[in-house]
């Protein structure tokens, strides 16, 4: 099928194609739609089964991990094997090959967990939200092996969750949590790529979670051409300069090329 026939609703692969060509660092910004495409579910679509009656923020949160640690680390673990299960698709191969043609000149900015974006070959994600393949200490270390250097958690004695042999501080998953602050390296790191690139692209987001939701207006304000890409409306349309309508996996490759569009 001609390119022109496969023009979603609302923008054109052309001319965003002309854009990146123009582009002197582009800037990308995921979300869960990128990564249900590969199979793993949203935060709230992961919430079946024998979790379908819990508050997600009794699974998600200090307070309701400090209240049942081996209830909330079960989850987890679910949700890890569901992680180590999914395979990249299309749209993460796209973006990598696109990477790896232009050396230097793309930042890929995720609201994911998962590592999906790394296994396909993408260098240096930027991760808002943590990474649920790796688990953090509850406290701070208070027993360190060698003074000044916490210990590992990967250390820890087996359990659900591990547990310091030390000092028997828990480990939880390495993922922000509901009232919780996005770590400040990785946000100045996607503000900066967002003031700095000349296109952003936005990637299967609904745009509802903040901050991260507001680097495509940041772009925007530096003079950025903003590019939203979701089979549906996002709350932050109104930023795009583009609204191009399909799925990661198909257009991707089609904007990009280097991949095959499924």
């Amino acid at each position: 099928m001609a390119l022109s026939e496969q023009q979603p609703a609302g923008g054109s692969l052309a001319a965003v194609r002309d854009a990146l060509g123009d582009a002197r660092q582009v800037a990308v910004l995921t979300g869960a739609g990128m990564s249900a495409e590969s199979g793993i579910p949203t935060f709230r679509d992961a919430l079946t089964g024998l979790w379908a009656n819990f508050d997600p923020e009794a699974l998600a949160s200090i307070e309701g991990f400090r209240a049942d640690p081996a209830r909330v680390y079960r989850w987890y673990v679910e949700r890890r094997e569901g992680v180590r299960r999914a395979e990249p698709n299309a749209g993460h191969v796209a973006l990598a090959a696109w990477a790896r043609r232009h050396p230097g000149s793309m930042t890929v900015i995720t609201q994911n967990v998962d590592d999906l974006h790394q296994r396909a070959g993408q260098p240096g994600v930027i991760r808002l939200h943590g990474d649920i393949l790796a688990d953090q200490w509850l406290e701070p270390c208070r027993h360190p092996a060698v003074p000044g250097r916490p210990c590992d958690p990967a250390d820890a004695d087996e359990g659900q969750p591990p547990k310091c042999a030390r000092c028997a501080n828990l480990a939880r998953p390495a993922v922000v949590w509901f009232g919780e602050a996005l770590p400040e390296a990785a946000l100045a790191r996607a503000e900066r790529a967002a003031r700095e690139c000349q296109l952003m692209l936005v990637v299967g987001t609904s745009g509802a979670v903040w901050p991260a939701a507001g680097l495509a207006l940041q772009a925007r304000r530096a003079g950025a051409r903003v590019v939203i890409l979701n089979p549906a409306d996002s709350e932050i349309d109104v930023v795009a300069h583009d609204l191009l309508r399909g799925t990661a996996a198909r257009l991707l490759p089609l904007l990009l090329g280097g991949g095959v569009a499924c």
